[in-house]
């Protein structure tokens, strides 16, 4: 069988299970710039310092560009692409979108299902995720990084605690305590703070599992633990920080870009024990402990290029004006490195490349 017919030839139960899984393998490292490590590297965060200077002007003016556009995945990117997509119907506007923010489990199930054309994520694809996805179609997604963001701590804007340790977050949040904290953290005299009386108990808040900002927290935060029963989930990073707003001694968890002037950030300690805060400079120098990529997979058979409107969409997210809109909302743009290797990939002579080193 020849190279071509082999890379259009759909994986089946003949293959065996060696060949299946290092097949897999190959080709998640591939697709993945982050080859599963959610957390940018200090060399990746150095080159994303500046906003791309890459222009794709054809985005304004490409014929064909019509239909309607499905998106289902992250919540996280909910408001990015609401954004993206009233800014994109500005330039066309017959074009519809459905947005579907029902978490990042549910894009990768979608783009496999071939029920939605692109899929927000924030978090990388799983090697399970990948291996469905080689199952139906023959060949892997190709994911493209749209924006940096993190995951913050926070607590409602009175409360006098200031920072926390990996340990004492652990010991929060977690049922198991893998991250080394001795004893359970309950009450909030258990941190020192006596603001709220002697056994005002700590409210936590966080997302639902199909989040991708849950599976990230519970692989950094929780050292893959299992998180306490106790912890409200909630369905989006929006309705964490509202809850937190509003209780009397909450503290949660959410993505970065939903802070508000009712809560405030927390720093958080770093494995070498510095605390730090999520803010530009630390994210851009690595040092802030849940620093992310967020990203959009889409089905892009090898050697073809993407259909018109997807296509279109994707190159005007990653233009000068799709990632200013990115900085304008809270998160950071993508450099122009990254940028150029990813435009590459979406032609339709290119091969996925990893996008990020």
């Amino acid at each position: 069988m020849n190279r071509s017919a082999r890379r259009n030839h759909k994986l089946s139960g003949k293959y065996n299970d060696l060949f299946f899984v290092g097949l897999i393998l190959c080709a998640f490292l591939v697709n993945s710039p982050t080859l599963a490590n959610e957390v940018i590297p200090t060399d990746s965060l150095l080159e994303l310092q500046v906003r791309p200077i890459v222009d794709t002007n054809d985005y304004r003016s490409t014929p064909g560009v019509y239909g309607t556009l499905s998106s289902v995945g992250s919540d996280t990117l909910a408001g990015l692409m609401a954004i993206w997509a009233q800014r994109f119907q500005e330039l066309y506007p017959h074009i519809n979108f459905q947005i579907q923010a029902t978490g990042s489990a549910t894009a990768s199930q979608a783009l496999t299902q071939g029920t939605a054309d692109i899929g927000p994520m924030s978090r990388v694809l799983s090697t399970q995720e990948v291996a469905a996805f080689i199952n139906k179609h023959g060949y892997a997604p190709t994911t493209l990084i749209v924006a940096i963001d993190a995951i913050a701590l926070y607590t409602e804007k009175n409360n006098p605690l200031e920072r926390l340790s990996l340990a004492q977050v652990d010991a929060m949040f977690s049922a198991t305590r893998l991250c080394g904290a001795k004893h359970a953290i309950v009450d909030w005299r258990d941190l020192g703070i006596n603001k709220y009386g002697a056994s005002r108990k700590i409210q936590l808040y966080g997302r639902n599992s199909a989040s991708g900002t849950y599976d990230l927290f519970k692989q950094k935060a929780l050292c893959n633990g299992d998180f306490l029963q106790t912890v409200n989930e909630m369905p989006s990073s929006s309705s964490v920080v509202q809850s937190i707003a509003s209780s009397v001694g909450g503290l949660g968890y959410a993505a970065l870009g939903y802070k508000n002037d009712n809560v405030k950030m927390l720093s958080i300690a770093n494995e070498s024990g510095q605390y730090f805060r999520p803010t530009p400079h630390n994210l851009r120098a690595g040092d802030y402990p849940f620093t992310r990529y967020l990203y959009i997979i889409v089905n892009k058979p090898p050697n073809q290029a993407l259909t018109t409107l997807p296509r279109t969409f994707l190159r005007f997210i990653m233009s000068q004006e799709g990632q200013a809109l990115v900085e304008e909302n809270g998160y950071f743009a993508v450099s122009e490195r990254v940028i150029l290797r990813q435009l590459a990939q979406l032609e339709p002579n290119s091969v996925a490349v990893e996008v990020a080193q």
